[in-house]
């Protein structure tokens, strides 16, 4: 029977979460721990990747498991995995839908802060700029789902078919302050590194160097 798992995880001291040799990461510590407690050896299919260092507070991955089990395994999973990683449910799923095909959109929230906080440290990241231009910043942020092709917001675009992506949403909010700054963007995919060179772009566009 195949089963839909919610989780969430802090990415901070994984590679991502792809499965890949000589690195950790995500997919490989959950695969390793729901072999280990069912005995017998699974493989997880997640509904996206995550870079290095990004966390996921709502993400899905599908296994099929042929036999049923006498014990919570929910306790049993959180119990054995990491702290940096919970399981919030899992679901049982009529048909064979694919965590990863099957996704309507996927969300991504990039959080920045211009001042220095230890407390923040993981969560946001740190760039020390003032004097930006939130309104042209957000005039740009705004355009994104006008536009399909995002190869040049990808580092290794040879990797893929094609870099279309339907932006369905794109802002950035900027607290009362103006030195704490979110970006919210969903779409039906991402590219490698896209978000962070989207960052990168708007930053600079709200330092002036590079004009909407």
């Amino acid at each position: 029977m195949r089963y839909f798992i919610h989780i969430g995880y802090n990415g901070l001291q994984y590679n991502g979460w792809q499965k890949q040799p000589g690195v950790l990461n995500v997919q490989g510590v959950i695969e390793k721990t729901l072999s280990s407690i069912l005995k017998k050896q699974l493989f997880i299919n997640g509904c996206g990747r995550t870079d290095a260092h990004v966390h996921a507070s709502q993400f899905f991955f599908h296994v099929d498991i042929e036999r049923e089990w006498e014990f919570d395994l929910l306790f049993r999973l959180n119990k054995a995995l990491p702290l940096n990683i919970a399981v919030f449910d899992i679901i049982p799923m009529e048909g064979q839908p694919h965590a990863r095909f099957d996704a309507v959109f996927r969300a991504y929230d990039y959080f920045l802060h211009t001042y220095k906080d230890p407390f923040l440290n993981g969560l946001s990241s740190f760039y020390l700029l003032d004097n930006l231009d939130f309104d042209k910043m957000k005039q740009a942020a705004a355009m994104l789902p006008k536009y399909k092709d995002f190869r040049p917001f990808c580092t290794s675009p040879e990797k893929y078919e094609h870099t279309i992506c339907n932006v369905m949403e794109a802002k950035l909010s900027v607290d009362p302050k103006g030195d704490r700054l979110r970006f919210q963007i969903s779409s039906n995919r991402f590219l490698g590194k896209m978000i962070r060179i989207i960052m990168g772009q708007l930053l600079k566009i709200g330092r002036g160097t590079l004009s909407v």
